[in-house]
């Protein structure tokens, strides 16, 4: 069984950036993780992801560059970089992981998730 823990979230200015991080309990080697958000009244949308073959990371495609994704395998952790944050990027954010080396962007295909931390960026 895995369990995920973000830590990291904050209240920042716009253009500001945090770094976000996920540490899971038990092996997550073989497991392809991704990072989701969820605004306040939406729904909960992919960010980006790596597979466990080191596949990616792949963003969606609304984030522009300025996130970036890495996972240590050996500290079982995965790191979101997150730069020139804006207005648009506060939410809940959540770490999630799924058995397979696909990065599907439906949470309905990961399995595993965390609690979520909140971000918020005023200007």
């Amino acid at each position: 069984q895995v369990q995920l823990a973000e830590s990291g979230g904050g209240s920042v200015q716009a253009g500001d950036s945090l770094t976000l991080s996920c540490a899971a309990t038990g092996s997550t080697v073989r497991y392809t993780m991704a990072w989701f958000r969820q605004a306040p009244g939406k729904e909960r949308i992919f960010v980006g992801g790596i597979s466990w073959d080191g596949n990616g990371p792949n963003y969606a495609d609304s984030l522009s560059g300025r996130f970036e994704i890495s996972r240590d395998n050996n500290k079982e952790t995965l790191v979101l970089q997150m730069n020139n944050l804006k207005r648009e990027d506060t939410a809940v954010y959540y770490c999630a992981g799924r058995t397979g080396q696909t990065l599907p962007h439906q949470t309905y295909d990961y399995r595993y998730w965390g609690q979520g931390t909140q971000v918020t960026v005023s200007s």
